[in-house]
This record gives C-alpha cells, structure tokens and sequence, in this order.
C-alpha cells in the first residue's frame, strides 16, 4: 500500500492540523441559551458581563471519534492511496499510430488502418492494467488523441478513432514529440511504441539517434503504386481563353509501371497521355484546353491500385467573362485600336444618337458628347462640353504641356512621359473627392472621381493628339479598365496538392502587407515572405486561396501524399511484448475511502447532530439523550 497523491509526512501534517481544529471546537461552546419569559420586568442588567469557561470534559467522544475517522478516510482518498507496489504504477507509455494517408491502402485482410487498430489493441492488453499510455496520432503532425490515461476502454474508443489522414508520415516529428511527453509529464518512461506501415519520404527517417526505449509493431502492407503528384491549371500566355493544364505523375514502387493518364472537363476528355515510369521516376504532361466556362477539370489515372487515393485530382475552373464596354462615339476608328487590344473587353460601337442610358454594358465611353441623363455605369468622358462636363471646367488652354502624373494614384501606374503638348485641353477645377491624374501647370487634365458609379473625365482626346503615338495611352486606358473591373484582369492559378508546407513563386518581390492567405473559412494563415518566395503551412486538407495583386492562386490540399520508402529501424524492439513478461500493478481503492468517509459524516449528523435530535423529539422520545453535541 502506497500513497500515490501525497507523501506519508504530508498526509500526518494535514491530518494532525484538521484533528486539532475539530477537538479545540469540541472543547469550546460559547452557544448562548435562549429562555423564553412572560416580561422583561424583573430582569435588570449585570454590572459585571459573564466570564465563560471553556470545557475540559467532552460530552460527546463518539461523535468526535466518528468525526476524526471520517476525514481520515476523505483525507486517505485525496491522497489516492492504492495497493500494491508503486514501482509498476509509474511506468508510462507512448503509442504512436500511423495515420498517414498510406494506412487507407487496401490489403487482402482489409485497410492497413483497421490492422493498424488491432496490433494497437493487443499492445494494450501485453501491458500491466494499470501502466498509463499516451495515444499520439502521426501524419504530417503529431497529434495527442489521449493524455497520459490507465482507462483501457478509453483508450481503445481513441484507437477506433484513428483514421488515416491525407498527408505523408513525419517520423522524426513524431518520435521527438513521444520523448517530450515522457520528459515533461510521465512519472517514468516506458516504451514509445510505433505501429503502422512507416511509410515516408526518402529524404525523412534521418534521425541520428532513435530513442533506446522504442518499439515498432510494423503493418505489412503493398509496396507498388503510382499516383498523381501534382495538378495545376493557370490562364495561357498567349490566348485570353485558354488554359495550360499542367499534371505530373509518379511511381513509388520498385518495377516500371505502364499507366494511361486522363483529362476530362465536365466528364467529357479532353487529353490523355500515357506514361512509362521507372521506379521512383516522376513526369509531367501538359495539355491546352479553350473554355470561358466555369466546371470541373478531373485528371485520373486508368488503373486499379491497393492505393486508390492519388488516381484521381479535381479541379474547379471558374467562369472567366468578357467585361461589356459600350462605346458611344461619331467617329469610333479613334479609340478602336486601344480598346480592342485590352484582354477580356467585349466593345460594343454605337452613334451618340442611340445613347441608352439604362444599357448593360459595365463600362461606358462618351466621346465628345454629354448625355442630358448621365449613365448609371462607371464612365470615361472624354472631351466632353465644357457646361455639362461631369467635373466643373475651369478653362480651355491653348499649347498646354503635361508635367506630371500623380503616380500614388493607381491610374498613373507605369506612366512616365511628361512635356507632352497638347494643342488644345479643358483644364478642371476639383471638387474635394476628385483625384488629378494628370496635371500641367495650369492644372489637372485628367480626373478620376470614386464611388457609384466611378467617373474619369479627359480633357483632351487622347486618341486625336500627341499621345496617340506613345505607349502611354494603352497602359493609361488598361489601368482605367482595372480600376473601374478589377476582376477583369484579375489571373488565376489552380493547384491540387497535398498538406503540408506549400511555395509559392511570386513574380516579383512584394510588400507582404498586400498580400492574403485565407482558407475556406475565409480564415488568415500566416506565412513569411523571402525575397520572391512566398511559404505557408497547412496541417488539415482543405482550400487557400492566395492574393497578390491581379494575381490569385488556388491551392486545393486534398490530395493524398504516398511516401516514397519503408521506415525499418534497426536495433530496436520489435513486435508486440508477451503478456506474461508483465509484472502486477497497483489497484485504487481511493473511491471506497471516500464514499465510507461520506457515510461516517453522514451517520455523525443523524446520530448526534440536529437532525438526530429533530427525529427524537418526531418519535415522541421525551427523555434526555445521554450525549448532547456539543457544537
């Protein structure tokens, strides 16, 4: 018999400590006597107050003796006192559970994860009842299922928990995570037991040093397979319709593979490829496909494996739109060849006679024309009269030269020439929202006013003066179109993968304050940015999207990773212990301590407290009790 929570010195100080506050009030009683009395008036006030004296005699030893012997029992059980030897008792284990994507693999006796969950079991039973263990389950992350935990059938509820996850197994991680727990929260080390396939990457398992108290119950399981890596599909170069496919595709095992590789839009295909692979050989293939539809872009490898899991990836295209621009102008063949040669610009060509201003398009151009109804779409004005200009006019300059443009404003970006004369401008006074663009010396020729609807307003025709004959006045007119349709211009980049650690390669360095990394739940992941490589982890599959600017990349982490070796550890335990190699442990009483010492305090208060004396006085027991508390 030992005690588990409290040493023997502790339990005798608290012990003597409550002992003595319960005789001192056994010994002393201050309890004032209430009389009751007809008047008051032959009562007079004591010159003298009443000296008490304190008891020397108890008048009640049973009660205390039942008092003393009920909180020791409590005290007993706070202090869990247990039978047997405590050497046994301080032995804890660490049960590490493969729960990779590999274990999902199919075998001739089921899943390598249902196998994995019957060695488990049998490890626990070759235990003594009352060693402790610690479930951890392994992916890419080492995860607690349990903490330290003597409760068999608990553990065996977290064992029949475990199922396999999408990543690769992390070995090294797992194995320090195993020896942390032991240092910082196990009374003594015990085994750290590994059970599963120990599939992982080549480069993985390169721990100098394995713990010397470890043992590994390995699974047998396949060793071929091929799988799809990678999926990526990203807008064409060349074609504002078209998207590049991008698949890769590898063989884990150790014979070369033969596998057909397929890709379909909405079920139907669209290419195929097939591949000769040499063991651990990995190839790409690249496919072209025109859509503007949104849909579902699958890939799928045409075999049939143990391990299924990576044969198929699936990727969401979104909807890429033409954005409507309708141009109301009497002499189009000015501003065609600027707007034509914008990507993603439907251009509608209408008269200043047919103007609507209830029309579709997202964006509308008046060239040289004020409508008496201005339109309810984001518009470009350009040149328009000087009484009915959206921005007030406050001259029409003659030979006016541009000098600046702001360029911490968006619309200016990229935009450098300056000293270009103008034969003829309207120069605007601004109102307290507008923003110059544009400038001379005279003031601003160029405005842009924010809100619903958005405004730009020239003050000269671009296309009729000097700067027809830059490259100014394209960028000028596509960064007009992007800050009025973002989205317009906006690329997009999928990528089906699996968890773990993702880069991303930027295309130029970037402020890290304009760059978003959010998961489906429109959550912030953090990542570090360096140089031109951006990197951030994922631990659970699932969608993060990732925004730089006009670029937004997708990254699907569903895709289940196969490990490219077997981890075989040599000069460690292996196998599940024999049961008869386990000594007897301790058992608790501590649940029997308190629920007598409950009864013993509840027993005192019947017998001698007032709920015994109440139950006298019911009976019609008039006679005095032979022991009266004196509390």
């Amino acid at each position: 018999m030992f005690l588990f929570n409290l040493s023997l010195p502790e339990f005798l100080a608290l012990f003597g400590v409550l002992s003595s506050v319960v005789v001192t009030l056994y010994l002393l009683d201050r309890a004032k006597k209430k009389h009751t009395v007809a008047t008051l008036r032959f009562f007079t006030v004591l010159d003298r107050v009443p000296q008490y004296q304190h008891r020397r005699k108890l008048q009640q030893p049973w009660s205390l003796l039942l008092q003393l012997i009920s909180m020791a029992l409590l005290l007993l059980a706070l202090a869990q006192v247990r039978l047997g030897s405590p050497d046994r008792f301080t032995n804890d284990h660490v049960l590490i559970m493969d729960s990779s994507a590999w274990m999902a693999a199919q075998t001739s006796r089921g899943r390598l994860i249902d196998l994995a969950r019957a060695s488990a079991k049998n490890y626990l039973k070759a235990l003594p009842a009352n060693d402790r263990v610690m479930l951890v389950r392994a992916d890419a992350l080492a995860t607690p299922a349990t903490q330290f935990e003597s409760d068999r059938a608990l553990l065996q509820r977290a064992i029949d928990a475990t199922q396999p996850g999408a990543a690769v197994l992390n070995i090294d991680q797992a194995l320090e995570f195993a020896q942390q727990a032991q240092k910082l929260h196990a009374q003594r080390a015990g085994e750290i037991a590994f059970v599963g396939a120990g599939r992982i990457m080549a480069d993985a398992g390169s721990s100098a040093q394995l713990p010397s108290n470890l043992r590994v119950i390995p699974i047998g399981g396949p060793i071929e397979n091929c799988g799809i890596r990678k999926l990526g599909i990203r807008h064409s170069l060349t074609k504002s319709d078209s998207w590049e496919i991008f698949a890769a595709v590898k063989n884990y095992g150790h014979t070369v593979r033969s596998v057909p590789l397929v890709i379909g839009f909405g079920g139907a295909p669209i290419g195929t490829r097939r591949f000769t692979l040499q063991p651990g050989a990995e190839e790409t293939a690249t496919f072209q496909y025109a859509t503007r539809s949104a849909g579902w872009i699958e890939a799928r490898l045409l075999t049939r494996e143990p391990f299924a899991l990576d044969d198929r990836a699936v990727l969401e295209l979104p909807a890429r739109g033409l954005l409507p621009v309708t141009v109301y102008s009497d002499n189009p063949a000015a501003l065609k060849p600027v707007l034509t040669a914008i990507p993603n610009v439907k251009t509608t060509w209408l008269p200043t006679s047919r103007y609507a201003p209830d029309s579709d398009a997202r964006i509308v151009v008046l060239d040289r024309f004020a409508p008496t109804t201005a339109p309810a779409q984001d518009s470009i004005w350009i040149e328009p009269p000087s009484q009915r200009s959206p921005v007030v006019v406050g001259n029409i300059g003659n030979k006016v030269k541009l000098t600046e443009w702001r360029s911490e404003n968006a619309l200016a970006t990229g935009l450098r020439i300056k000293d270009l004369e103008l034969d003829k401008s309207e120069i605007f006074r601004l109102s307290p929202n507008d923003i110059p663009v544009a400038e001379s010396a005279s003031g601003p020729l160029i405005v842009a006013r924010p809100g619903k609807p958005k405004t730009l307003v020239f003050g000269f025709h671009p296309a009729l003066s000097a700067m027809k004959y830059e490259l100014t006045m394209p960028l000028l007119f596509g960064n007009i179109v992007r800050w009025m349709a973002p989205d317009t211009f906006t690329t997009y980049e999928l990528n089906a993968g699996t968890v773990g650690t993702v880069n991303v390669a930027l295309e130029n360095e970037t402020n890290p304050s304009t760059v978003h990394v959010l998961t489906e739940n429109q959550k912030a992941l953090p990542f570090t940015i360096e140089g031109r490589n951006l990197r951030f982890f994922s631990g659970s599959p699932g969608t993060v999207r990732v925004s730089v600017g006009d670029r937004e990349l997708v990254y699907s982490l569903t895709l289940p990773q196969a490990g490219d070796v077997v981890w075989k550890p040599v000069g460690v335990k292996a196998g599940i212990p024999r049961k008869t190699d386990s000594r007897p442990g301790s058992r608790d009483i501590w649940q029997w301590l308190a629920l007598l010492g409950s009864l013993g305090l509840l027993l005192d208060w019947m017998l001698f407290g007032r709920g015994g004396r109440r139950a006298i006085i019911a009976g019609g027991m008039k006679q005095r009790p032979a022991w009266r508390k004196a509390s």
